[in-house]
């Protein structure tokens, strides 16, 4: 097995566990039936105390569209009247219209969506009642749909709902694995014309398949917010996982009751944008009933209910922007400055709606588009499709990493370092032989004693020299 198979292998284990990172919050889920609705309202304390209430005085969402990549929102609670502006499934095992509660955690996907949208409802057999605020009093102008005084209200009760299905942390019977569901949902999402898209599903791996890349650089190409969980620890998920590690996508850490960062219900990691609360959260549930829930799946709704109250307030604003807005106006937490357990900070909707924030035109979370030029080496041109075109599903757009293979070294190469060597060698051996031989024949050359011998003219003999006595006085 290569490395880069078992690398892949390794990071699709992990993202099976999709869905049950994220939606291990649900691990302690309290059902209840639908009766005394108004009780639930009341236990919404995040509306007030993450200032969500008073950023409605701004805005309600009217006009988002905000895209729901789950486990099928079932449309028909009361909560979620109206709310419903399309759907698909992408599993290939639920509703065409992605209502359908499927996957390892059915009700997941509908919590979601009444957290983030929903209207409450009338009691049984009362006449329709104007707009109200969470607590049931007026909130300014009935514009918009109308927000019933029982059951649960979502972040962004004026804001619209694309239910995006997906089947997540089981094995699919429609086929489709995690790794082709996540990217073609984003897609879809964005062709249908989503503003913000929420996905409260996390992975216990940082990385993310190249197949995704294309995907959510479409999204960020076309202007679309994107809001992730960090994932809870409680969840297996010590660090965060993907997508929440995706440059540019907003990843929401959780808030225990206190506002302290939750040692269950959130991970960590230098990717988290915003904290938000995600204990002792409530829900509505397929059926119409309501249930309490926990973790950071919970947060993302709260916080991507606020981005699209910034979209519905200024409809032009970039994307960029509305994250800068939520980021730059959180209340600092934890470590001076960005920390990896609150980000930015602690979410404040009130100020991300009031507040006056120097516009910027970069993603203070980064960009998917710069981390591909420099991590893929891919050529960016070929991995955006054309805005008319809706594949049903996003193919690798850059290829694998290959290595360069080893070539035999040329004898031609060779040739001439070798011969110079050895021709240099041959020549030091022949010197150093010869001087040898030169030192031999001279030891054994007798010396000339001239023409007459040893006592003829030839040969002139020294002059005797006495010796000094050095021990006589001179």
């Amino acid at each position: 097995m290569t490395r880069a198979t078992a690398r892949r292998r390794r990071t699709a284990s992990a993202l099976m566990a999709l869905a049950l990172a994220g939606g291990a919050s649900t691990a302690a889920l309290t059902l209840a039936a639908p009766a005394y609705a108004d009780s639930w309202r009341d236990k919404e304390y995040w509306l007030a105390e993450s200032g969500i209430t008073k950023a409605w005085d701004v805005s309600k969402g009217a006009g988002v569209k905000v895209a729901v990549i789950d486990s099928g929102v079932d449309g028909r609670h009361p909560d979620l009247g109206g709310v419903l502006a399309g759907g698909a499934d992408i599993s290939g095992a639920g509703k065409a219209n992605g209502q359908g509660s499927i996957g390892a955690k059915p009700e997941h996907g509908t919590l979601v969506a009444t957290m983030l949208a929903g209207r409450g409802h009338q009691p049984p057999e009362a006449t329709p009642k104007p707009s109200a605020s969470a607590t049931g009093s007026a909130a300014g102008p009935a514009v918009g749909p109308a927000v019933g005084p029982e059951g649960v209200v979502g972040v962004a009760p004026e804001a619209q709902l694309l239910s995006v299905s997906t089947w997540l942390g089981s094995a699919n019977p429609g086929g489709k694995s995690d790794q082709d569901q996540i990217p073609e949902a984003v897609r879809w999402a964005v062709d249908n014309g989503a503003r913000v898209i929420n996905i409260s599903l996390g992975s216990t791996s940082p990385e993310w398949p190249q197949s995704w890349d294309a995907a959510f650089l479409y999204a960020e190409q076309k202007d679309v917010v994107i809001v992730a969980a960090a994932g809870n620890r409680v969840g297996g998920n010590v660090q965060v996982g993907a997508p929440a590690t995706i440059p540019g996508v907003l990843t929401v850490a959780g808030l225990d009751r206190t506002g302290a960062a939750s040692i269950d219900s959130s991970s960590q990691g230098i990717s988290i944008g915003v904290a938000a609360p995600a204990e002792d959260l409530v829900g509505g549930v397929p059926g119409g009933g309501y249930a309490d829930w926990a973790g950071t799946s919970g947060a993302t709704p709260i916080v991507s209910g606020v981005a699209a109250l910034i979209r519905s307030k200024w409809p032009e604003m970039s994307a960029s922007q509305v994250i800068n807005r939520i980021v730059t106006t959180a209340k600092d937490a934890g470590a001076p400055g960005k920390d990896p357990l609150y980000g930015f900070g602690v979410l404040n909707a009130e100020a991300a709606l009031k507040a006056d924030v120097p516009e910027t035109k970069v993603n203070p979370l980064g960009s998917i588009s710069d981390w591909i030029r420099v991590h893929r080496r891919g050529n960016l041109a070929t991995t955006a499709p054309a805005a008319e075109s809706a594949p049903s599903s996003a193919a690798p757009t850059l290829p694998e990493a290959t290595v360069p293979v080893a070539e035999k070294p040329s004898q031609l190469d060779s040739a001439v370092p070798a011969a110079v060597v050895l021709g240099f060698g041959s020549l030091l051996v022949g010197i150093i032989v010869a001087a040898a031989f030169q030192l031999r024949a001279a030891m054994r050359t007798p010396p000339q004693d001239g023409p007459e011998g040893p006592e003829g003219p030839g040969r002139a003999e020294p002059e005797a020299v006495n010796p000094v006595d050095s021990s006589k006085p001179s």
